[in-house]
Protein backbone atom coordinates (compact mmCIF):
# COMPACT_ATOMS: atom_id res chain seq x y z
CA UNK A 1 0.00 0.00 0.00
CA UNK A 2 1.45 3.80 -0.38
CA UNK A 3 2.20 6.12 2.78
CA UNK A 4 -0.82 8.07 2.10
CA UNK A 5 -3.45 4.41 2.63
CA UNK A 6 -1.69 3.29 6.09
CA UNK A 7 -4.24 5.47 8.13
CA UNK A 8 -6.58 3.92 6.57
CA UNK A 9 -5.73 0.58 6.69
CA UNK A 10 -4.49 0.65 10.08
CA UNK A 11 -8.15 2.39 11.08
CA UNK A 12 -10.43 -0.28 9.07
CA UNK A 13 -8.12 -3.32 8.72
CA UNK A 14 -6.08 -3.29 12.62
CA UNK A 15 -2.64 -3.62 12.99
CA UNK A 16 -0.81 -6.66 10.47
CA UNK A 17 2.34 -8.34 12.39
CA UNK A 18 4.79 -7.76 10.11
CA UNK A 19 5.44 -4.43 8.16
CA UNK A 20 7.94 -3.51 5.41
CA UNK A 21 8.28 0.14 5.46
CA UNK A 22 10.47 1.38 2.56
CA UNK A 23 11.42 4.03 0.13
CA UNK A 24 13.73 7.52 -0.07
CA UNK A 25 11.40 9.70 1.09
CA UNK A 26 12.57 10.05 5.24
CA UNK A 27 8.94 12.29 6.22
CA UNK A 28 6.65 9.64 5.14
CA UNK A 29 9.02 6.72 6.59
CA UNK A 30 8.67 8.37 10.13
CA UNK A 31 4.89 8.77 9.68
CA UNK A 32 4.61 5.27 9.06
CA UNK A 33 6.64 4.51 11.60
CA UNK A 34 5.12 7.13 13.97
CA UNK A 35 1.49 5.69 12.49
CA UNK A 36 2.26 2.16 13.76
CA UNK A 37 3.52 3.27 16.91
CA UNK A 38 0.68 5.10 18.09
CA UNK A 39 -1.95 2.32 16.83
CA UNK A 40 -0.07 -0.10 18.95
CA UNK A 41 -1.11 2.60 22.14
CA UNK A 42 2.20 1.87 23.98
CA UNK A 43 2.20 3.54 27.64
CA UNK A 44 5.86 2.13 28.28
CA UNK A 45 7.75 2.52 25.48
CA UNK A 46 10.85 1.93 27.17
CA UNK A 47 10.01 -1.40 27.76
CA UNK A 48 8.07 -2.38 24.30
CA UNK A 49 9.57 -0.62 21.67
CA UNK A 50 13.07 -2.26 20.53
CA UNK A 51 15.31 -1.10 18.31
CA UNK A 52 18.08 -2.88 15.91
CA UNK A 53 20.50 -1.34 12.83
CA UNK A 54 20.66 -3.69 10.40
CA UNK A 55 24.41 -4.49 10.90
CA UNK A 56 23.54 -6.01 14.03
CA UNK A 57 21.09 -8.60 13.17
CA UNK A 58 23.70 -11.24 12.03
CA UNK A 59 24.96 -11.49 15.03
CA UNK A 60 21.91 -10.54 17.55
CA UNK A 61 21.38 -13.88 19.39
CA UNK A 62 18.18 -12.05 21.28
CA UNK A 63 16.33 -11.47 18.60
CA UNK A 64 14.45 -13.99 18.34
CA UNK A 65 13.69 -13.99 22.32
CA UNK A 66 12.75 -10.35 21.62
CA UNK A 67 9.96 -11.37 19.14
CA UNK A 68 8.45 -13.84 21.47
CA UNK A 69 8.94 -11.70 24.52
CA UNK A 70 5.37 -10.81 25.84
CA UNK A 71 4.67 -7.07 26.43
CA UNK A 72 5.02 -5.34 29.79
CA UNK A 73 1.99 -3.31 30.69
CA UNK A 74 1.04 -3.07 27.22
CA UNK A 75 -1.18 -4.63 25.04
CA UNK A 76 1.63 -4.97 22.29
CA UNK A 77 5.36 -5.13 21.68
CA UNK A 78 7.32 -3.17 18.75
CA UNK A 79 10.56 -4.87 17.21
CA UNK A 80 11.91 -2.25 14.60
CA UNK A 81 15.13 -3.20 12.68
CA UNK A 82 16.39 -0.56 10.22
CA UNK A 83 18.28 -0.93 6.79
CA UNK A 84 18.09 -4.34 6.69
CA UNK A 85 19.04 -6.07 3.77
CA UNK A 86 19.12 -10.21 3.79
CA UNK A 87 20.24 -12.53 1.04
CA UNK A 88 18.04 -14.95 0.72
CA UNK A 89 19.04 -17.54 2.92
CA UNK A 90 19.80 -14.94 5.77
CA UNK A 91 15.93 -14.24 5.76
CA UNK A 92 14.96 -17.98 5.50
CA UNK A 93 17.25 -19.01 8.47
CA UNK A 94 16.33 -15.83 10.48
CA UNK A 95 12.62 -14.50 9.16
CA UNK A 96 11.11 -16.92 7.10
CA UNK A 97 9.01 -19.13 9.69
CA UNK A 98 8.55 -16.40 12.35
CA UNK A 99 6.46 -14.20 9.48
CA UNK A 100 4.37 -17.55 8.71
CA UNK A 101 3.04 -17.55 12.47
CA UNK A 102 4.43 -14.41 14.32
CA UNK A 103 3.86 -13.55 17.84
CA UNK A 104 0.33 -11.88 18.71
CA UNK A 105 1.42 -9.38 20.17
CA UNK A 106 4.51 -8.74 18.37
CA UNK A 107 4.48 -6.13 15.31
CA UNK A 108 7.50 -6.43 13.31
CA UNK A 109 8.86 -3.46 11.29
CA UNK A 110 11.56 -3.04 8.69
CA UNK A 111 12.40 0.62 7.82
CA UNK A 112 14.86 0.43 4.76
CA UNK A 113 15.32 3.46 2.36
CA UNK A 114 15.38 0.59 -0.07
CA UNK A 115 18.71 1.94 -1.47
CA UNK A 116 20.05 -1.83 -2.03
CA UNK A 117 18.55 -4.46 -4.20
CA UNK A 118 17.13 -6.87 -1.70
CA UNK A 119 13.29 -7.08 -2.28
CA UNK A 120 11.80 -7.99 1.20
CA UNK A 121 7.94 -6.53 0.28
CA UNK A 122 7.37 -9.96 -1.84
CA UNK A 123 8.07 -12.24 1.36
CA UNK A 124 5.34 -13.98 2.32
CA UNK A 125 3.85 -12.40 5.48
CA UNK A 126 4.89 -8.91 5.25
CA UNK A 127 2.26 -6.27 4.64
CA UNK A 128 4.42 -3.24 2.42
CA UNK A 129 4.49 0.73 2.64
CA UNK A 130 5.82 2.42 0.00
CA UNK A 131 7.51 5.33 1.18
CA UNK A 132 9.10 6.24 -2.10
CA UNK A 133 8.84 9.77 -3.33
CA UNK A 134 5.55 11.02 -4.91
CA UNK A 135 4.05 12.61 -7.65
CA UNK A 136 2.12 15.71 -8.06
CA UNK A 137 -1.43 14.23 -8.19
CA UNK A 138 -0.98 12.16 -5.17
CA UNK A 139 0.53 14.07 -3.03
CA UNK A 140 -2.30 16.61 -3.62
CA UNK A 141 -4.51 14.04 -2.40
CA UNK A 142 -2.29 13.99 0.52
CA UNK A 143 -2.80 17.58 1.17
CA UNK A 144 -5.95 17.44 1.27
CA UNK A 145 -5.80 14.78 3.64
CA UNK A 146 -3.83 16.73 5.82
CA UNK A 147 -6.09 19.66 5.89
CA UNK A 148 -8.80 17.77 6.76
CA UNK A 149 -7.21 16.64 9.97
CA UNK A 150 -6.26 20.16 10.59
CA UNK A 151 -9.60 21.38 10.10
CA UNK A 152 -9.13 23.63 6.87
CA UNK A 153 -10.31 22.94 3.66
CA UNK A 154 -8.35 24.04 0.53
CA UNK A 155 -8.68 24.88 -2.97
CA UNK A 156 -7.30 22.19 -5.76
CA UNK A 157 -5.15 24.66 -7.38
CA UNK A 158 -3.16 25.49 -3.98
CA UNK A 159 -3.06 22.19 -3.46
CA UNK A 160 -1.04 21.85 -6.52
CA UNK A 161 0.82 24.68 -6.31
CA UNK A 162 1.66 23.89 -2.75
CA UNK A 163 3.55 20.80 -3.71
CA UNK A 164 5.41 22.59 -6.96
CA UNK A 165 6.31 25.65 -4.44
CA UNK A 166 7.68 22.83 -2.10
CA UNK A 167 9.68 20.67 -4.97
CA UNK A 168 7.88 17.37 -3.97
CA UNK A 169 9.24 17.51 0.04
CA UNK A 170 6.96 15.90 2.25
CA UNK A 171 8.47 17.56 5.10
CA UNK A 172 8.41 21.20 4.28
CA UNK A 173 4.75 21.00 2.65
CA UNK A 174 3.80 19.63 6.38
CA UNK A 175 5.68 22.63 7.84
CA UNK A 176 4.13 24.64 5.58
CA UNK A 177 0.75 23.43 5.75
CA UNK A 178 0.64 24.01 9.39
CA UNK A 179 1.38 27.73 9.17
CA UNK A 180 -1.29 27.77 6.17
CA UNK A 181 -3.57 26.47 8.68
CA UNK A 182 -2.93 28.96 11.23
CA UNK A 183 -3.42 31.65 9.03
CA UNK A 184 -6.85 30.21 7.49
CA UNK A 185 -8.08 30.08 11.01
CA UNK A 186 -10.56 26.81 12.39
CA UNK A 187 -12.52 25.88 9.48
CA UNK A 188 -10.68 28.41 7.27
CA UNK A 189 -10.05 27.62 3.21
CA UNK A 190 -6.44 27.83 2.23
CA UNK A 191 -6.47 29.57 -1.55
CA UNK A 192 -3.97 29.84 -4.21
CA UNK A 193 -3.20 33.40 -3.31
CA UNK A 194 -2.18 32.03 0.57
CA UNK A 195 -0.01 30.18 -0.91
CA UNK A 196 1.53 32.15 -3.31
CA UNK A 197 1.57 35.02 -0.49
CA UNK A 198 2.90 33.55 2.12
CA UNK A 199 4.89 30.25 0.89
CA UNK A 200 8.68 30.68 -0.74
CA UNK A 201 8.97 28.88 -3.76
CA UNK A 202 11.93 26.35 -4.03
CA UNK A 203 14.69 26.72 -6.41
CA UNK A 204 13.90 23.82 -8.16
CA UNK A 205 10.00 25.49 -8.77
CA UNK A 206 11.49 28.63 -10.24
CA UNK A 207 13.57 26.32 -12.86
CA UNK A 208 10.50 24.57 -13.28
CA UNK A 209 8.62 27.93 -14.33
CA UNK A 210 11.72 29.12 -15.78
CA UNK A 211 11.47 25.77 -18.11
CA UNK A 212 7.77 26.18 -18.74
CA UNK A 213 7.83 29.75 -19.95
CA UNK A 214 10.68 28.35 -22.39
CA UNK A 215 7.65 25.73 -23.39
CA UNK A 216 5.19 28.66 -23.60
CA UNK A 217 7.76 30.52 -25.15
CA UNK A 218 6.57 33.17 -23.03
CA UNK A 219 10.24 35.67 -23.27
CA UNK A 220 8.88 38.21 -20.76
CA UNK A 221 7.87 35.28 -17.90
CA UNK A 222 11.10 33.70 -19.03
CA UNK A 223 13.01 37.19 -18.54
CA UNK A 224 11.51 38.32 -14.84
CA UNK A 225 12.16 34.54 -13.64
CA UNK A 226 15.68 33.99 -14.81
CA UNK A 227 16.54 37.81 -13.41
CA UNK A 228 14.97 36.66 -9.80
CA UNK A 229 17.61 33.54 -9.97
CA UNK A 230 20.50 35.26 -10.78
CA UNK A 231 19.52 37.83 -8.39
CA UNK A 232 19.79 35.08 -5.33
CA UNK A 233 23.05 34.08 -6.71
CA UNK A 234 22.35 31.04 -8.65
CA UNK A 235 24.72 30.61 -11.31
CA UNK A 236 24.72 31.13 -15.50
CA UNK A 237 26.31 27.97 -15.81
CA UNK A 238 23.90 26.02 -13.50
CA UNK A 239 21.11 27.85 -15.45
CA UNK A 240 22.92 26.50 -18.59
CA UNK A 241 22.51 23.18 -17.33
CA UNK A 242 19.37 23.13 -15.94
CA UNK A 243 18.38 23.87 -19.73
CA UNK A 244 20.28 21.57 -21.32
CA UNK A 245 18.78 18.99 -18.92
CA UNK A 246 15.42 20.32 -19.65
CA UNK A 247 15.32 19.33 -23.43
CA UNK A 248 17.69 16.64 -23.03
CA UNK A 249 14.45 15.17 -21.22
CA UNK A 250 11.77 16.25 -23.69
CA UNK A 251 14.13 14.57 -26.14
CA UNK A 252 14.38 11.21 -24.23
CA UNK A 253 10.10 11.06 -23.92
CA UNK A 254 9.68 11.98 -26.91
CA UNK A 255 12.04 9.37 -28.35
CA UNK A 256 10.66 6.53 -27.02
CA UNK A 257 8.11 4.06 -27.60
CA UNK A 258 5.81 2.50 -25.23
CA UNK A 259 2.93 4.17 -23.11
CA UNK A 260 4.11 6.86 -20.18
CA UNK A 261 4.36 4.42 -17.52
CA UNK A 262 6.59 2.33 -19.24
CA UNK A 263 8.85 5.31 -20.06
CA UNK A 264 8.65 6.54 -16.51
CA UNK A 265 9.84 3.04 -15.49
CA UNK A 266 12.77 3.19 -18.29
CA UNK A 267 13.60 7.03 -17.08
CA UNK A 268 13.21 6.09 -13.22
CA UNK A 269 10.99 9.26 -13.51
CA UNK A 270 7.26 9.59 -12.45
CA UNK A 271 4.68 9.32 -14.70
CA UNK A 272 2.71 12.51 -14.39
CA UNK A 273 5.80 14.79 -15.33
CA UNK A 274 6.98 11.65 -18.23
CA UNK A 275 3.02 12.59 -19.81
CA UNK A 276 3.51 16.77 -19.47
CA UNK A 277 7.18 16.60 -20.87
CA UNK A 278 5.50 14.21 -23.51
CA UNK A 279 2.95 16.50 -24.20
CA UNK A 280 5.47 19.45 -24.69
CA UNK A 281 7.83 18.22 -26.91
CA UNK A 282 5.02 17.01 -29.50
CA UNK A 283 4.00 21.07 -29.37
CA UNK A 284 7.65 21.91 -30.31
CA UNK A 285 8.26 19.20 -32.13
CA UNK A 286 10.91 16.67 -32.86
CA UNK A 287 13.30 18.23 -34.86
CA UNK A 288 13.06 21.70 -32.62
CA UNK A 289 13.80 19.70 -29.37
CA UNK A 290 16.86 17.85 -31.14
CA UNK A 291 18.28 21.22 -32.32
CA UNK A 292 17.49 23.30 -28.52
CA UNK A 293 19.31 20.34 -27.14
CA UNK A 294 22.64 20.13 -29.26
CA UNK A 295 22.68 24.02 -29.66
CA UNK A 296 22.34 24.17 -25.58
CA UNK A 297 24.55 21.47 -24.98
CA UNK A 298 27.69 22.51 -27.78
CA UNK A 299 26.92 26.18 -25.76
CA UNK A 300 27.64 24.53 -22.59
CA UNK A 301 30.69 22.38 -23.76
CA UNK A 302 32.61 25.92 -24.83
CA UNK A 303 32.02 27.74 -21.57
CA UNK A 304 33.70 24.18 -20.22
CA UNK A 305 36.07 24.99 -22.77
CA UNK A 306 36.95 28.94 -21.84
CA UNK A 307 35.53 29.43 -25.44
CA UNK A 308 32.88 31.26 -23.75
CA UNK A 309 31.99 33.24 -20.41
CA UNK A 310 29.39 32.41 -18.42
CA UNK A 311 26.93 34.95 -18.99
CA UNK A 312 27.98 34.99 -22.97
CA UNK A 313 26.98 31.04 -22.89
CA UNK A 314 23.51 31.27 -21.47
CA UNK A 315 22.34 34.87 -23.12
CA UNK A 316 23.49 32.73 -26.47
CA UNK A 317 21.19 29.80 -25.21
CA UNK A 318 18.17 32.33 -24.84
CA UNK A 319 18.69 33.81 -27.80
CA UNK A 320 18.67 29.99 -29.45
CA UNK A 321 15.49 29.28 -27.62
CA UNK A 322 13.57 32.40 -28.25
CA UNK A 323 14.55 34.02 -31.27
CA UNK A 324 16.70 31.68 -33.52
Amino acid sequence: MKFVQLAKSLREEGLSPVYLIEGEDAYFRDRAVAAVREACALTQPALNDVRYEGETVKGAESLSAELWTLPFFDGRRIVRIYEYYPADKEWERKFEKYCAAPCPSTVLLFVNTGSKKTDLKRKKGVTFVDCAKEDEPMLSRWVFGMCKRMNVSVDGDAASLLVRYCNYDAARMSLELSKLAILAGEGGRITRGAVEENVAKDVEYKLFELTDAVARRNYGDFSVILSDLLEKDYDESAVLSALTNYFRTLREVSGMQGGDDAVAAALGMKRYPVQKNRETAARMGKARVEELYLGCYRLGADMRAGLLGKSGALAAAVAKIFFG
